[in-house]
C-alpha cells in the first residue's frame, strides 16, 4: 500500500523533469530561429579595382546578391559619385529590400589605378631604340619628349606594360616618331598613345667647372663628370677624375667645356725665357750653373737653354722646377759602360 503511493507521487514528479529537459533542449534553437536577419546597409564610400561597381561594393550584408554587377565604374585613378536614387533604381530588380540608407545622398566611388608616368614612358622609349639605328644601350639613351605629356593611370590589376605599335626614326637629326598601346580595360579599349620627340647617345665624360689658362694644372675641383652627347666628344675621351688631375691644359679652356685627353700634357716644370739652373753631369763632377731657357718643358723633355756665362746654347732634359740637366757624352757613354771600365 505504501509502495504504491510512493510509486504515485513519484510518476509526476519524473514526468515534470522530462518536460523541463525537453523546453531546455529546445531553447536554443528557437533563440537561433528568432536571430534578426542582417540589414542591408547602404555604404558611404567604396572602393573598387576593376570595371565593374557589385552590389556588394555599395552595400554591405547584401548576402548571395554581393558579386552581382549594378555600375560600370569611374576611369582608373579617379571617383565617381552614384545618387541614393540611382543606387535604388539599380538595385530594385533583385529584390533587396528594407536597405539601412543611414542618411546617405550620395556614395563616393573610387577606382584604384597604377601610374605610367613619364619616366616610364622615356624608359619604354630607350629599349625600343637600344641597338638599332648605330645607338648603344637603353641606359646611355636620352629621350627628349615633344611637349608636355601626362602621367597615364591603367588599372591596378593590369600586368601588362606599354606595347610597341610602331616606330620610326631620323638617325640624322635623332626625330623620332613611336606609338603604343595602353593597358585598358575589358570593357572599353584605350587608344594608341603617339609620341614624338628626340633621342640622342650619351657617354659619361669630364667637364670643365671653371676655366682655365694655358699651361693651368687641373684640380679635382676643376673637373666634373656629366654624361653629355656622343657626337659632341671629340678624341680620347675622359671618364674618371683622376685621369685628368695632375695634368695641364695646352691651351685656354672655357668652363663647360668637354675635357679631352688631347687637350692635356705633363704640367710644364720650365717656361720660356725662364730663369734656370744648369746642372753639368761628367763622371766624378757635377756643376751648376746660370741659364735660361729658351723653351718650355715638362718633366723628362729635352730643350734649348742659353749659359748666360759663356753666352753658348745646349741641350738639356728637365729634371725639376727651373733646373735642366746637362750631361756630356762621357757621362751618356759611362751610365751604358760597367763600374770597373767607367771609373778608368
Amino acid at each position: 500500500m505504501i509502495r504504491a503511493k510512493i510509486s504515485t507521487l513519484i510518476r509526476p514528479l519524473i514526468r515534470a523533469v522530462a518536460i523541463a529537459l525537453v523546453v531546455a533542449a529546445a531553447a536554443p534553437a528557437a533563440a537561433e530561429e528568432a536571430a534578426p536577419e542582417p540589414v542591408p546597409t547602404l555604404k558611404r564610400t567604396v572602393t573598387v579595382s576593376d570595371d565593374l561597381v557589385r552590389i556588394g561594393d555599395m552595400i554591405d550584408n547584401a548576402g548571395d546578391l554581393a558579386a552581382t554587377p549594378i555600375f560600370r565604374s569611374p576611369d582608373a585613378g579617379t571617383t565617381g559619385r552614384v545618387t541614393l536614387q540611382q543606387v535604388i533604381d539599380a538595385i530594385r530588380p533583385y529584390h533587396l529590400h528594407q536597405l539601412d540608407t543611414q542618411g546617405i545622398a550620395t556614395v563616393e566611388v573610387t577606382r584604384t589605378g597604377r601610374t605610367i608616368d613619364t619616366t616610364e614612358i622615356e624608359a619604354n622609349i630607350a629599349r625600343t631604340f637600344a641597338g638599332r639605328y648605330g645607338f648603344g644601350e637603353a641606359k646611355n639613351l636620352r629621350v627628349t619628349l615633344d611637349g608636355m605629356v601626362q602621367p597615364i593611370t591603367v588599372d591596378s590589376t593590369s600586368s601588362t606594360d606599354l606595347s610597341l605599335i610602331g616606330a620610326s626614326l631620323d638617325p640624322r637629326s635623332g626625330r623620332f616618331d613611336i606609338s603604343f598601346e595602353v593597358p585598358g580595360s575589358r570593357v572599353m579599349r584605350r587608344l594608341p598613345l603617339r609620341l614624338t620627340g628626340t633621342i640622342v647617345e650619351t657617354v659619361a665624360t669630364a667637364v670643365l667647372a671653371q676655366g682655365l689658362a694655358r699651361g693651368d694644372v687641373v684640380k679635382a675641383a676643376d673637373v666634373t663628370i656629366e654624361r653629355r652627347p656622343k657626337a659632341e666628344v671629340t678624341g680620347e675621351l675622359i671618364s674618371t677624375v683622376d685621369d685628368a688631375v695632375g695634368l695641364a691644359v695646352r691651351q685656354q679652356m672655357r668652363a663647360g667645356q668637354v675635357l679631352a685627353r688631347g687637350q692635356l700634357m705633363k704640367p710644364e716644370l720650365v717656361h720660356r725665357d725662364d730663369s734656370v739652373t744648369l746642372v753639368y753631369e761628367v763622371p766624378g763632377i757635377l756643376l751648376t750653373t746660370r741659364g735660361k731657357a729658351l723653351e718650355a718643358g715638362a718633366m723628362g723633355d729635352t730643350i734649348t737653354v742659353a749659359n748666360i756665362e759663356t753666352k753658348r746654347t745646349v741641350q738639356g732634359t728637365v729634371s725639376g722646377p727651373s733646373r735642366v740637366t746637362i750631361m756630356s757624352t762621357a757621362a751618356r757613354a759611362g751610365a751604358a759602360m760597367p763600374q770597373s771600365v767607367a771609373s778608368r
